[in-house]
């Protein structure tokens, strides 16, 4: 089972929104359906993006075929497609990696989303050993035990999973004693999508608030947290998912290690700073509801950003395939040894 698919002639991706209770998958056939899964958060996780970015343009270009589409109507859906998340780079860079063969042909552009769907299941297990081997040598530990925010495995990834995929190393060699995962506002994903991957892989866990979190790592439960990356700028500043920032400000007290665990693509030379990251605003729905029902006064307003950027200085060190980047000895993306 994987989160983004090509089956046949078209894209299947399984639909998160309907994970724990449910397992369906969503046959992706126009441009709309795909870039409404996206906003939808149906597809999520930035890896994953990727490759249904590569995928969308092909998408684009049978749709286009099909329905007799102008040149610029293409260029029009694909800009659509890669527009439809802003914080996260990697939908952006799969899309322009796919859109500069377009000119070689239908068929060299699905090589290619191929080619990087294979690469991310690839390196993400290159990930989960550099990872570990980091891990285990900095804490000198034989149980550890690991706190993790939002969802970077399988769901969030082409297969295996990032920051997750560093976890499941550690446990097929035995060294999980308790993965404590945070349920990550607004959307549940860790609740909903990291505790059903820790259950399907049978790792020991407890789910708790996010409000929680700091207090569990200053109360030294925790030895090691991990989390994924939406975009890294050059200077090491990360953008993740709403509440990354507070975990790494606990974490950063309680002097334990901090790790980014995210592929090449993520990295974003381009942005300087994390200051420089658009972070995404969703409807406030998300929050001033639950299960489609208010529960906050009908005169009150949300405030509902997707994401934070932790600063470089709360880093401990930054997870690629290429191996790790010590961002608490002075390495940056940018001027990485």
């Amino acid at each position: 089972m994987r989160a983004v698919e090509w089956v046949d002639d078209h894209l299947r991706l399984l639909d998160q929104t309907k994970i724990p209770h449910q397992i369906e998958f969503i046959e992706v056939l126009k441009v709309d359906q795909l870039v409404d899964a996206i906003v939808s958060l149906a597809v999520r996780g930035a890896p994953a993006l990727g490759a249904a970015g590569a995928y969308g343009v092909v998408t684009a270009l049978d749709q286009g075929k099909k329905e007799n589409w102008s040149e610029k109507e293409i260029e029009e859906q694909i800009l659509k497609i890669r527009n439809a998340r802003p914080t996260a780079v990697n939908l952006a860079w799969g899309v322009d990696q796919a859109h500069k063969l377009i000119s070689q042909g239908r068929d060299q552009v699905l090589k290619l989303a191929h080619k990087i769907s294979q690469e991310d299941e690839d390196g993400n297990k290159k990930m989960g050993k550099f990872g570990a081997d980091w891990i285990l040598k900095k804490l000198n530990k034989q149980k550890i035990n690991v706190l993790t925010h939002c969802n970077t495995g399988m769901l969030a990834t082409t297969e295996w999973g990032t920051a997750f995929g560093v976890i499941r190393e550690l446990h097929s060699r035995g060294n999980i004693e308790m993965v404590y995962a945070d349920e990550t506002r607004p959307l549940l994903q860790g609740s909903r999508l990291t505790a059903w991957e820790l259950v399907q892989n049978k790792i020991p866990h407890l789910v708790l608030a996010d409000g929680a979190a700091a207090s569990t790592i200053l109360r030294k439960k925790v030895d090691v947290a991990l989390i994924g990356a939406d975009r890294i700028a050059a200077n090491a500043d990360t953008a993740n998912k709403i509440g990354s920032l507070s975990v790494a400000l606990a974490c950063y007290e309680a002097k334990i290690p901090f790790l980014v665990v995210a592929p090449e693509s993520t990295i974003d030379l381009s942005t300087k700073s994390g200051d420089s990251i658009e972070i995404e605003l969703r409807n406030d729905s998300e929050i001033l509801e639950f299960n489609g029902k208010r529960v906050a006064p009908l005169e009150s307003r949300g405030y509902n950003p997707a994401f934070d950027v932790t600063p470089a200085k709360y880093i401990s060190a930054i997870v690629t395939e290429l191996g790790v980047i010590e961002v608490s000895k002075g390495e940056t993306p940018e001027k990485r040894k």
